[in-house]
Formats: C-alpha cells, sequence, structure tokens
C-alpha cells in the first residue's frame, strides 16, 4: 500500500521532519496541529483562537486527502494547561458535535510557550457520510 505525505508549507515540517499528515489507504493521520497561521507563522494568543486555527488547519490538511472533519474517527487535544480545555469546547463541539470521535485530552508542554492547544487527528475517508 502506498503512503501520500501532505504538507501545509509550514516551516516546521521542513525543520523538524515530518509531514503534516500521511494517508495510507483510506486512513488520514493527521499530525499534531497547532494554531499556527502557516501563511504569516502568527499565532493568537487565546486558547480559543488557537483552537478555531488548529482546526482549521486539520480541515485543510484532511480536504487534501479527500476527506473532512466528519471523516475524523479519533482524536486528541494536547493542553499546556488543562484548566484552558472548556473554553475550547465550543469550538470542539461545532467541529465534532456530531460526528463525535473517541477522544483524549492530555495535559503536557507542547514545544512553544505560545502554543496552548495541539490537536491530533485519525480519519478515515468516507466514513462521515
Amino acid at each position: 500500500m502506498k503512503r501520500r505525505r501532505i504538507s501545509s508549507g509550514s516551516t516546521f515540517e521542513r525543520e523538524i521532519g515530518y509531514s503534516r499528515a500521511v494517508v495510507v489507504g483510506d486512513h488520514v493521520h493527521v499530525s499534531g496541529t497547532t494554531g499556527f497561521d502557516y501563511a504569516t507563522m502568527t499565532i493568537a494568543a487565546d486558547v480559543a483562537a488557537q483552537t478555531t486555527r488548529c482546526l482549521q488547519n486539520i480541515e485543510a490538511a484532511l480536504a487534501q486527502a479527500g476527506a473532512s472533519l466528519r471523516d475524523v474517527v479519533r482524536v486528541r487535544y494536547i493542553l499546556p494547561d488543562a484548566a484552558d480545555f472548556p473554553a475550547t469546547w465550543p469550538a470542539l463541539r461545532a467541529a465534532f458535535g456530531e460526528v463525535r470521535p473517541a477522544a483524549t485530552m492530555l495535559q503536557a508542554g507542547l514545544a512553544d510557550p505560545r502554543m496552548r492547544i495541539e490537536i491530533e487527528v485519525d480519519a478515515v475517508i468516507g466514513s462521515g457520510g
């Protein structure tokens, strides 16, 4: 089975050595994605705004793979401060409220202190209807 790599154009991908997403068969694995606007390499200070941007970045990667947020079957939320998690819920509910993928929230340090959330998803193309 062939592997197809998807890039967001982020400098992080080249500097660190990873892909925004990898497609194998009908499975899409999207790397941990932060709230950076990859065109400008800027990031909002607010965790809710970062969550919205994370989801937009993920949605763009999924679209390149032929999938959508509706196809997400697994999601992992990583936040340096678990107390910030409730502020992300409106955006998460808007993206996944009807999809209801399996989910985990972890508290862990992130690579840049400006990052307040990182989201990683797995999707199966066509599974969302």
